[in-house]
């Protein structure tokens, strides 16, 4: 019998699902504690959990027969998945199972912060009649600004429009397409905040994003505004929007997620008689915990019983023969593809790759899929091998695969072109070896090792401006281990790929673009 162990309270239906399965013992133990866990771990081939157990590194290296651990929810904070990953345990979790619920709950906090709901019932159990204190605001021909057009944010969207709201979206990944589907206006963040009177955010939490609403948005914000946060804490700056708060400039706010949580008793934003909160309620109907309960149960017993990957954190669904042979393009495909996210503003319309060389023999549909994860995953929660396609489609990315018959330079090719708000060519190669390079970034050529922390600088060729760079990274403290020029002397313009040893902060990057002649400084993560 294979052993399936159940750590934290799931609803019963996915519980009896498993229990239900051939060839699957089920240990149900809600409640396990880190002790327990770790006596039990060494014996069992399953783990299922919601946010209380904590998958340590501590825990996998005991975990000698675990071959999959299942998330019931989508958040994966409590799982090492390197550590998970370097001993072959595929993590999966259920990204769509609470979406539908985690909506509906920020529809709830809109229009009980515009009509003062939870104020006013305090009120009244206090034994007040205020009526005058709590007028509202009436939210049908508003402006709904929403962050984030993903699953959530599209039912959001939907419920909203039923509600009379205008809507305009800002997601860098929503193609002009999948705006007109929506029947939403497509917009920047600038523009966004200028025009909405609610703003909701329905973003994962990413280096991207952490912050995003903060005392710069607050600045360019319509007056007045009203704030919604049922994503994930930090997306919102919390002492920023408290200050937004006091000044005025943000009218009230709605939080269901906190930075820290439980937040403290003396919290000021919980405190504040403006903001309206809840306690990370966003998944918590009964509707949602069966769903995520049984789809987790479900993706655990097939993977166990049949080998089959559904919504897996970290593994391909490729055949470790297949794998071995395509790696080298698998990595490059996937660094292009990030290069290209990173780089991203505004909507993204079409996506070209093409393939050439020896990559061209072989069934590139793997490859093109690690593009996709690449591109999405800065702005994405959970994207992965399995989804990319999938989320592309959704967002009405338009996807052209090509292969050239003609031999090139190197022993494989791959160009990635994106179209949309910004048009950009990235063309990666194989050398001989399975070495993976950079080695055109539109009309530059050059030739660059595609890792860690990477500044993309673009300028008017002229004398001095590589050394100002480098005296401005050395005035920082960072340290420059490649740096690769390109030149297109018709124009007489320059670019330079410098791989930096630590990630410069804003404040370095606004530096570089003050240098002259510099026409862009942009950094990515590879």
């Amino acid at each position: 019998m294979t052993k399936v162990l159940v750590s934290d309270s799931l609803a019963s239906q996915g519980v009896e699902l498993l229990e239900h399965a051939r060839g699957i013992e089920v240990i149900d133990r809600p409640g396990t504690s880190p002790e327990e866990l770790l006596e039990l771990i060494g014996d069992v081939s399953g783990l299922l959990i919601r946010s209380a157990t904590k998958v340590t590194a501590d825990v996998i290296a005991r975990a000698d027969k675990l071959r999959v651990i299942g998330r019931a929810g989508i958040g994966v904070d409590n799982v090492d998945v390197a550590a998970a990953t370097a001993r072959g345990i595929v993590v999966v979790n259920t990204p769509e199972g609470n979406n539908i619920t985690t909506a509906e709950h920020a529809i709830a906090l809109i229009v009980s912060l515009a009509r003062h709901i939870p104020q006013a019932t305090a009120s009244m159990k206090s034994g007040r009649w205020e009526k005058k204190k709590f007028q509202g605001t009436e939210l049908f021909n508003r402006v709904l600004g929403v962050i984030g057009a993903g699953n959530i944010g599209r039912i959001v969207i939907a419920r909203a429009k039923g509600l009379g709201l205008r809507v305009v979206v800002c997601d860098p990944y929503l193609s002009s397409d999948g705006a007109a589907r929506l029947d939403v206006e497509r917009v920047t963040l600038d523009q966004l905040l200028a025009r909405a009177d609610v703003i909701t955010v329905h973003v994962p939490r990413t280096p991207d994003t952490k912050g995003l609403l903060g005392r710069e948005a607050f600045a360019k914000a319509k007056p007045g505004v009203l704030v919604v946060n049922a994503a994930r804490g930090g997306i919102v700056d919390e002492a920023a929007l408290y200050e937004a708060l006091e000044s005025g400039q943000v009218a009230g706010a709605a939080l269901d997620v906190f930075v820290e949580e439980p937040p403290s008793a003396d919290h000021p934003l919980v405190n504040h008689p403006n903001v309206i909160c809840t306690p990370h309620l966003g998944a918590s109907t009964e509707q949602a915990q069966i769903n995520v309960s049984v789809a987790v149960a479900e993706q655990v017993r097939d993977y166990l019983l049949n080998g089959v990957v559904r919504n897996s954190i970290n593994v391909p669904s490729i055949s470790p023969e297949l794998m071995a042979e395509m790696a080298p393009c698998l990595e490059l495909a996937e660094k292009i593809g990030r290069f290209q996210g990173q780089l991203a503003h505004g909507g993204i319309d079409q996506v070209e790759v093409e393939y050439a060389g020896d990559v061209a023999d072989i069934n590139v549909a793997p490859v093109t899929i690690a593009v996709l994860k690449g591109l999405l995953e800065s702005s994405k929660a959970n994207v992965n091998m399995v989804n990319a396609s999938l989320l592309a489609q959704e967002m009405g990315i338009k996807l052209i695969e090509s292969k050239v018959s003609q031999r090139v330079d190197f022993a494989s090719a791959i160009t990635v072109r994106v179209k949309g708000t910004v048009d950009r060519l990235i063309e990666g190669a194989i050398f001989h070896g399975n070495q993976p390079r950079i080695v055109r970034i539109d009309d530059f050529m050059l030739e660059a090792i595609p890792d860690g922390p990477t500044l993309l600088l673009h300028n008017h060729d002229q004398a001095g401006v590589v050394g100002t760079v480098g005296t401005i990274l050395g005035d920082e403290g960072i340290n420059i281990s490649r740096m690769q020029l390109a030149l297109v002397r018709e124009r007489s313009e320059a670019a330079m790929l410098v791989n930096v040893d630590s990630r410069p902060e804003e404040h370095v990057l606004e530096r570089l673009r003050d240098v002259p002649h510099m026409i862009a400084a942009q950094l990515v993560e590879l």
